[in-house]
């Protein structure tokens, strides 16, 4: 079983390296990076191109480690009871599958994505050190054992927010997202807009690394902010030559919006590009 990239994925040699790795030792893959370069879609497309199911929970900051594992809904099961309901005789009613449980009785391999971890809490990573170590945790309700029939492929993202914990840290495979180079780029946008005009994506590719490389900026653009931008330029039918307009009052890009996401950055951007252009 090894992961050799997908078409709608554009998978760099150390990435998919890995990804084979964290199989083969069998320990969870970490990985790390921007925002928007690719993450969670990584997930989604290693399922696909293994032929696995792909179950995914998607942390917040509220969300608790128990929460994979199970809930037992003692509320409901209060209620039943005044009512008289019979299904309270059988505690199972009320216990409530989390995606770690789900996963580790599905029976056959899948990928289990643990989504932006570093949102939850610091305690979160080490509350599940156990289960994802040995797959398997206790029921205390029902006084059963849960063990995987077959060990997920665990894949979680982080966006850097907050530090992991070294214990957790030892338990996993790492690996961090770079941002793609021009080269890597076009091969990501030649995936999700093959009949793109070479001219226009050429000039776009331009505008979109000045832009990343102005200094200060609060939060630079990404690669999805990227396709978006794209998808707005084909749909506007924005020709080329607007792209690289020398008109010192047209300071930034047609539809930026898609590129920069606060006031403090485009004002910055402005001021910049104004400045290069006046000291021609």
């Amino acid at each position: 079983m090894r992961f050799e990239g997908s078409k709608n994925y554009v998978a760099t040699d150390d990435l998919r390296l890995a990804v084979n790795a964290a199989i083969v030792l069998q320990r969870p893959l970490l990985i790390k990076g921007e925002p928007g370069t690719g993450k969670t879609m990584l997930a989604e497309e290693v399922a696909a191109a293994l032929d696995m199911p792909l179950m995914q929970w998607h942390i917040k900051s509220t969300t608790k480690a128990q929460q994979g594992l199970y809930e037992y809904d003692a509320v409901s099961r209060l209620r039943d009871s005044q009512l008289g309901d019979e299904k309270v005789k059988d505690i199972n009613n009320y216990i409530v599958k989390g995606v770690l449980w789900q996963a580790f009785e599905l029976g056959k391999p899948s990928v289990l994505l643990i989504d932006e971890i570093d949102k939850a809490d610091i305690e979160f990573p080490n509350d599940l050190l156990r289960e994802l170590d040995r797959m398997e945790f206790y029921v205390y309700e029902t006084r059963q054992t849960i063990k995987a029939v077959q060990r997920p492929l665990v894949m979680i993202t982080s966006n850097n927010e907050k530090e992991l914990p070294d214990a957790f840290l030892r338990r996993c495979f790492f690996h961090y997202i770079k941002f793609p180079d021009k080269e890597t780029m076009q091969k990501i946008v030649d995936v999700h807009f093959p009949g793109l005009k070479q001219e226009l994506l050429k000039e776009a590719l331009e505008v979109f690394f000045q832009m990343r490389e102005v200094p200060g900026l609060k939060k630079k653009p990404s690669t999805s902010e990227l396709l978006d931008w794209l998808k707005l330029l084909l749909a506007e039918d924005i020709p080329p030559e607007a792209l690289k307009s020398q008109d010192k009052k047209s300071v930034i890009p047609p539809l930026a919006g898609a590129l920069l996401k606060n006031e403090q950055d485009v004002q910055l951007f402005e001021r910049l590009v104004f400045m290069a252009r006046a000291g021609r």
